[in-house]
């Protein structure tokens, strides 16, 4: 029995005292993933908040780190907790301009960066409350380095303090896609209300074992991989980077995998195109099978042919499958966005359960879950309300009568944004209930369903409302398209900016014997066959959400350039500042004879807009 904790020092402690031999970090190494047990962690926490100590760190005071998920971003984390101060988590591939705000909104005392150009990127900042910089590169000489912390900790114990249930545990940002992020700030009652929660509602077995790739800055990853895992005395390996993720799976063997959407919608895509490559029989064979396992999973009755054509494909199909990831992938958790019903039906018929649940960093990454048993999972739906939390749907937000904006009330709620009183105003409630501006609806037995975003939904000039995230997602199941960005504000119809996927369109030519031009963006044969997928993938669309025209662009949306947050939003106004006219142009050129018209609604034109 996990023993519940009243702040992240009481979790840590505990977690350490019942599993102090088992595994809980691992990172590769020179090629060899090398292990940090619970015991060997606890050592090196003791040892980083007394370094933290010495640099004046206290109660109150703001630690930031800026670096990818490793065992240095733990250890920093529950030394920072055990000084009653509070720790503020950057992405690695956060801009330059968005660090410097969020060292200066946050009023660190002291940042850990990951490297070099990090360091003197801060460095070379007007930041006056900013007293250090903590580099984990940096060599034992320089006194403020990771090692020579560490070492100088070891020679003077700072024992941890119990933080305050209602005292900040943890700032975290918000990925900015309208503006400047927002620091919420969450106490150490709201993170343990959510991990002790868990471990009511979800029971995890001795041996499981997480990949951890969702950055550990975004709340999500952090709620479950940092505190969750650990409360239990389970295990996670880093991945360093997602081109290795496939391998990573192969060799670490895990158990749970923690993802948001476009993770999964890859590993759909990857499946389906290794199907395609097989024999017509043995591809009918396959979708047979997984048509009878959607069946089993929707609590349908199957047919004799259908359960020997599925213990057929359990045995010859999908356990291989299953063995690219590890072989023991029992569970695929899936958060952040809403996970489009094929995609998850499709994984789960593979025998990899599909759980989805849905929250907010200003929930502490958790309000609703889909979960084990029968009856408590319903795909399509992000679940029902965890205990101790309850949602209201406001109706009197939104344009459809049953929808609304949901609100939620419960431990889990933060205690308010940083410095942001307006802010504060126009979510936080008076009863306590947090405005999400998440639009939604409940159904008869509880299970709550996403709709789409207040602040993306817009009107088309015929008065019809669009929310553009759903019907994204849907579009980008195609195996050519990287990203998609559907635009229609006060237009009389929809567009769509697309960028393609090359390596998947080159790959589709040679199997085609198509020549190529130099710029796909412009080749005639690459629009034609992204306006196929568009038409296919938007059949289930309403007429009027339909992209009628798109443009192809070569520049993909990216962290780097700006396009995407570091949770890979869209950035939708920085989009439309590098690319409106290329949209503007797609409503006043002409367009040629549509491409598979879906019935009598409005296709796509043949007509595209390429960038060079």
């Amino acid at each position: 029995m996990v023993e519940r904790a009243h702040s992240l020092v009481d979790l840590v402690q505990a977690a350490v005292a019942q599993h102090a031999a088992r595994p809980l970090y691992a990172a590769k190494v020179d090629g060899t993933w090398r292990w940090t047990s619970y015991r060997e962690f606890a050592a090196l926490v003791d040892r980083f908040r007394a370094g933290l100590a010495r640099l004046g760190v206290g109660k109150g005071d703001r630690v930031a780190i800026i670096a990818n998920n490793r065992l240095e971003w733990a250890v920093a984390a529950y030394a920072t907790y055990g000084l009653e101060a509070a720790f503020v988590s950057m992405y690695l591939a956060q801009r330059s301009d968005e660090r410097q705000f969020i060292l200066r909104d946050s009023g660190a005392k002291v940042v850990i960066v990951a490297n070099e150009a990090i360091h003197g990127d801060v460095a070379a900042m007007a930041l006056p409350e900013l007293a250090h910089i903590v580099g984990l590169e940096r060599p034992a000489s320089d006194p403020v380095s990771w090692v020579a912390l560490l070492e100088s900790g070891a020679a003077v114990p700072v024992a941890a303090r119990s933080p305050d249930p209602a005292s900040v545990a943890a700032v975290v940002y918000t990925s900015g896609t309208t503006g400047q992020p927002k620091g919420v700030l969450l106490s150490h009652g709201n993170i343990v209300s959510t991990v002790n929660t868990l471990h009511e509602i979800f029971p995890l077995a001795p041996e499981d074992r997480s990949l951890s790739f969702l950055p550990w800055a975004h709340a999500y990853g952090q709620v479950a991989e940092v505190h969750w895992l650990l409360s239990t005395g389970r295990s996670a390996a880093l991945n360093e980077a997602i081109a290795d993720l496939l391998p990573d799976l192969a060799e670490v063997r895990p158990t749970i995998l923690f993802a948001v959407p476009s993770i999964f919608n890859r590993i759909y895509e990857a499946v389906n195109h290794q199907i395609a490559q097989r024999p017509g029989f043995v591809q009918r064979m396959i979708r047979t099978g997984i048509r009878g396992a959607i069946k089993r999973a929707r609590g349908e009755r199957l047919g004799t042919l259908e359960r020997l054509e599925l213990a057929l494909d359990e045995r010859l199909v999908f356990a291989k499958i299953r063995e690219r990831f590890g072989g023991r992938l029992k569970y695929a958790i899936s958060g952040s966005a809403t996970l489009g019903r094929e995609v998850a039906e499709f994984i789960d018929a593979l025998g990899i359960m599909v759980y989805e649940g849905y929250g907010l960093s200003e929930t502490t990454a958790l309000t609703t879950a889909n979960l084990p048993g029968e009856g408590r999972r319903r795909f399509g739906s992000v679940g029902r309300a965890i205990p101790g939390v309850q949602i209201v749907v406001d109706r009197s937000v939104g344009v459809h009568p049953d929808q609304g904006e949901l609100v939620i009330y419960g431990p889990n709620v933060m205690l308010s944004y940083h410095q942001r009183p307006v802010d504060n105003a126009a979510v936080l409630m008076a009863d306590g209930g947090l405005r999400t501006g998440d639009l939604g609806y409940l159904d008869a037995d509880g299970f709550l369903y996403i709709t789409g975003r207040i602040k993306e939904q817009y009107k088309l000039d015929n008065g019809k409302y669009v929310m553009p995230s759903p019907l994204e997602e849907e579009l980008k199941l195609s195996p050519y398209i990287t990203n998609v960005m559907i635009f229609g504000e006060g237009r009389p119809f929809n567009v769509a900016l697309v960028v393609i996927d090359e390596p998947s369109v080159r790959a589709w030519a040679e199997r085609e014997h198509v020549t190529l031009g130099a710029c796909l963006a412009v080749d005639e044969r690459v629009r034609s066959l992204v306006a196929e997928e568009l038409a296919l993938h938007s059949r289930a669309f309403k007429g009027f959400e339909r992209p009628v025209d798109f443009a192809i662009v070569n520049e993909a949306f990216t962290t780097a350039n700006g396009l995407l947050t570091p949770t890979l939003k869209i950035r939708r106004r920085d989009v439309l500042a590098r690319h409106g006219a290329l949209l503007d142009g797609l409503y006043t050129k002409p367009r040629g004879p549509a491409l598979h018209p879906p019935s009598s609604e409005p296709a796509l034109a043949g007509g595209v807009v390429g960038t060079k």
